[in-house]
């Protein structure tokens, strides 16, 4: 197995790709200001990462002897490890509000997003139609609701915005286009979150992949 002995306690290395997942840990990792290595993945994956994660999946986060492959348990283990730049709130109830928030995000929207950000060998067009349909007209509905905080559902950034900001950059490239008289909030929203300077950090390590969608 590789040896990862050299990494500070502060220190991380990456392995991810361009995909959803990488791109909120990247996010996650540049928000708390934390040291990182980006060991950026295309086709081929090193033997190592077998070892690292039995799933064979991405992003993988490695600290010295510690290997975390899935995308809660790493915040989980960075909002507790490094206590700068909080993205939980303050008391036990708002933080069990916060988690059950997130994974109602993760299970509608970002399912949705999932079906449509499926690997070309895989994707179905009519679960496609389906899911994007289904996720313009729920973003169009609640797009209210972002007109009344700073971020979502909160005057402070968290980790509902870390979830949001990598699923809503890819909207243009999923298919889904939000009208711009009646999403205003949404929109500006979003603006908020790309303009944020962790969040332009986060895309530097991408390929030309994502150069589309900078301006």
């Amino acid at each position: 197995m590789a040896d990862f002995s050299h990494l500070l306690p502060s220190q991380f290395l990456l392995y991810g790709n361009d995909g959803y997942d990488s791109h909120v840990v990247r996010l996650l990792l540049e928000e708390k200001q934390l040291s990182y290595e980006l060991a950026y993945i295309q086709d081929e994956r090193p033997e190592e990462l077998a070892q690292l994660n039995p799933y064979a999946t991405l992003p993988i986060l490695v600290n010295r002897d510690l290997a975390l492959y899935e995308i809660n348990t790493i915040f989980e283990y960075l909002e507790e490890r490094h206590g700068a730049a909080k993205l939980l709130p303050a008391t036990p109830k708002e933080r069990a509000s916060t988690r059950q928030l997130a994974w109602r995000l993760q299970t509608d929207w970002l399912s949705l997003g999932r079906t449509l950000l499926t690997h070309p060998d895989s994707f179905d067009e009519m679960q496609a139609k389906i899911a994007r349909q289904s996720l313009s007209n729920s973003l169009i509905t609640l797009s209210p609701l972002f007109n009344k905080h700073e971020y979502f559902l909160s005057e402070q950034f968290g980790w509902c915005d870390i979830l949001l900001a990598p699923l809503f950059w890819r909207l243009p490239k999923m298919g889904v286009h939000l009208p711009a008289h009646i999403c205003k909030p949404l929109i500006n929203y979003q603006q908020r979150l790309f303009l944020r300077q962790s969040f332009k950090n986060s895309l530097k390590p991408l390929p030309n992949y994502l150069d589309k969608y900078t301006e």
